[in-house]
Order: C-alpha cells, then structure tokens, then sequence
C-alpha cells in the first residue's frame, strides 16, 4: 500500500463511520418522537388526565373524547367529498 492511499483509507473510515452514527441517530429521533405522539394520544383518548376516583368524569371524557374523532374524521371525510373529489 502506498502512502497516498493510506489517508484515502483513514478518511472513507472516518465518513462511513459517521454515516453510521447519523444514521443510528436519526432513527432513534424519529421513532422516539412517533412513540411519544402515540403515548400522548393514547393517554388523552384514555382520560388519564382525569381522576380515576371518578368514573362519571372519566367515562365521560372518554365518550366525548372518541365521539371528537369521529367528528373530525367525518369531517374530513365529507369535505373530501364534498370540495376535492367533484373537481377530479
């Protein structure tokens, strides 16, 4: 090996491990940023945030929340309908 390859060798060692690690890291963001969502959702759509002494409050919270998905998800369904598809 001649010594003009040597720092050609050191360098692409040096990129491919960084790679890796921007990589790793990227992966890591993301994913724990998508489960942090999901916890969060899951949680508000649970009433957790209520007292679980009261069950009135929480099943109720839980009933208006689910029933708020619904409505948002017909919602977006009937403007859908209603505003993009007839122009296509």
């Amino acid at each position: 090996m001649s010594q003009s390859e040597h720092p050609k060798e050191k360098l692409r060692k040096e990129a491919l491990h960084t790679l890796d690690r921007v990589n790793a890291e990227s992966e890591t963001v993301a994913g724990s940023t998508f489960v942090r969502m999901a916890d969060r959702a899951k949680n508000h759509l649970s009433a957790a945030d209520k007292d679980e002494d009261d069950r009135i409050e929480v099943w109720g919270s839980r009933i208006g929340r689910g029933l708020g998905v619904v409505f948002a998800i017909g919602l977006a369904i009937y403007l859908l309908v209603t505003y993009v598809l007839p122009n296509t």
